[in-house]
């Protein structure tokens, strides 16, 4: 069975594909239906679906424990 990531706030996450700014880590910054997600680069707040964050999503860098 594939067990799914869970994620928090804090986290830093490595994406797939590349900001513009040529960064591939974010912050999370919100978890829910969606995902607040900060680049580490440039500091340009996104937005994404909870689906759609999670297929562009390679490996989580930090996980912070609460």
């Amino acid at each position: 069975m594939n067990k799914k990531a869970t994620y928090t706030v804090g986290d830093i996450v490595r994406m797939k594909k590349a900001h513009p700014c040529g960064s591939y880590e974010w912050e999370i910054t919100r978890v829910g239906m969606d995902f607040g997600i900060k680049c580490r680069g440039c500091g340009h707040f996104v937005m994404l679906e909870r689906p759609k964050f999670e297929k562009a999503v390679r490996e989580i860098l930090e996980h912070t424990e609460k």
